[in-house]
């Protein structure tokens, strides 16, 4: 491929990133939530729940960042933590409903926005560019995982 596309690929990739971060904080701010504790929902929905340790690796910060991230998310009944049945010396942390449902909120408006967005496209050139995204995806994450 030309240098030249990959480099215009680049810049719009990075520009299309600044503006969904841009709109996302938008929409966190609306719910009280910071861009971690949206992370961290999103990872301890998908996993059913996880210990601090396991939480701080996948979120690659340090256990002393998430503990606080924690603390806050408790305060906000986003989340619980509780001991684990088989070794009460561990601490799981799950999402509690409310967490689920500020979640699903934010995920519909994120969702929303980048239909509004996309609806100048024609249902071929959404497919391809969904192909073309998720085929960029596999390629990149193949070395991350």
């Amino acid at each position: 491929m030309n240098s030249n596309h990959v480099e215009s690929i680049e810049k719009y990739l990075r520009k299309i990133d600044y503006i969904v971060r841009k709109n996302g904080r938008m929409i966190l701010n609306d719910y009280n939530l910071t861009a971690p504790q949206f992370t961290a929902l999103q990872i301890l929905i998908n996993s059913g729940g996880m210990t601090i340790s396991e939480l701080s690796q996948k979120m690659d910060l340090a256990c002393s960042t998430i503990t606080d991230l924690i603390d806050r998310m408790e305060k906000s009944e986003l989340v619980k933590r509780t001991r684990d049945d088989k070794d009460k010396r561990v601490v799981r942390v799950t999402t509690l409903e409310k967490g689920t449902e500020v979640l699903n909120k934010v995920m519909e408006r994120r969702i929303q926005f980048l239909d509004d967005k996309l609806e100048d496209l024609s249902i071929e050139e959404k497919e391809n560019l969904m192909n073309a995204l998720e085929k960029l995806y596999k390629n990149m994450s193949e070395e991350f995982n």
